[in-house]
């Protein structure tokens, strides 16, 4: 079974709480935020420690015991990314990522980077559950904002994966996969100029057991990795959204784990996309994301995270994707 299915059974690193006492939580948080200044290390203690779902019903309880909304009281008390990653960890998986899009979109320019991170790499059942949360949540359709913000070959490709059609057979089809293997050849390494529509047709359409079957046909008859290809291939926001869905066909955790690096190597700190990886990951696959860091770039993920933050902003992070008092 492909990892992104697999990913909803393991490799959780926020995980819920054995003693978990509701009610108990709601009194702490509320004396947290209580009077003059805020006590950022009880809401840490507690919500980096919380399962979403558990979450939920903390959220739920607090209005009944004090007619507060939650995440409003939190959304007053902190702020910067510290605020940031704790209303993110207050959000059901498609409302976080709903907000994310949203933000995204949103005035002037458009972040294409999140549209690639959310869209390109989520399971079909994923992206109904984002369409319906954008909706409740802004009143807006997913699918007309993106088509509004992007354009092109790009546009085309988001269209493609907000349709939500990939197959889920797990019997890979052999005389498809040589078929598709040889029209990607030809719509690109074999002719002048490239046939774009192709690459989207096959690595948009085909399940994830049957794409794995095509790259290693593609792989035989031109001696090259799909990923190089797409890399000589295509360019702009179409390359990086191709790269994309074909990265995470191999391995979504490789995905993030080259996500995170990109967040943090360099000048400054991609603090919008490192929140989202590691918000949106933890109850999904982090275990296996830190893996593939450590693999990838011979150091622990929390090695890198602790040099490039700090404060309650790097507490949280550390706690979410299991590595507290890391040093």
């Amino acid at each position: 079974m492909h990892s992104l299915l697999l990913a909803a059974n393991e490799g959780k690193t926020l995980l819920p709480y054995a003693d978990f006492k509701c009610e108990s939580d709601c009194e702490k948080l509320h004396d947290a935020m209580k009077g003059f200044g805020t006590d950022e290390k009880t809401i840490i203690e507690i919500l980096g420690h919380r399962s979403k779902g558990q979450t939920q019903e903390i959220i739920s309880m607090y209005q009944q015991m004090f007619g507060k909304d939650l995440i409003e009281e939190l959304k007053g008390e902190l702020s910067g990314s510290f605020k940031t990653v704790i209303v993110g960890l207050c959000q059901p998986q498609s409302d976080f990522d709903a907000q994310q899009l949203r933000k995204a979109m949103k005035g002037l320019g458009t972040d294409e980077q999140c549209l690639i991170d959310i869209l390109c790499t989520r399971t079909n059942a994923e992206i109904h559950d984002i369409i319906q949360a954008y909706k409740r949540l802004h009143k807006r359709d997913l699918k007309d904002d993106v088509a509004s913000e992007s354009s092109g070959d790009f546009r085309r490709l988001l269209i493609s994966v907000l349709n939500a059609n990939r197959s889920e057979e797990t019997e890979v089809d052999i005389a498809q996969v040589r078929q598709d293997a040889k029209d990607l050849y030809e719509a690109g390494e074999a002719s002048l100029g490239t046939d774009e529509s192709v690459y989207n047709r096959v690595l948009c359409l085909r399940s994830y057991d049957q794409l794995m079957a095509v790259f290693g046909e593609y792989q035989s008859i031109t001696g090259r990795d799909i990923e190089e290809s797409i890399e000589s291939e295509l360019s702009g926001d179409l390359k990086r959204g191709m790269m994309a869905v074909a990265t995470s066909v191999r391995s979504v955790a490789g995905y993030f784990a080259d996500a995170l690096y990109e967040s943090m190597s360099g000048l400054g700190t991609s603090d919008d996309r490192l929140i989202r990886i590691c918000v949106s990951r933890c109850e999904i696959d982090m275990v296996q994301i830190k893996k593939e860091f450590k693999r990838k770039y011979g150091q622990p993920l929390a090695d890198m995270i602790v040099g490039d933050i700090s404060g309650d902003y790097k507490k949280i992070i550390l706690a979410i994707i299991g590595e507290e008092g890391y040093n």
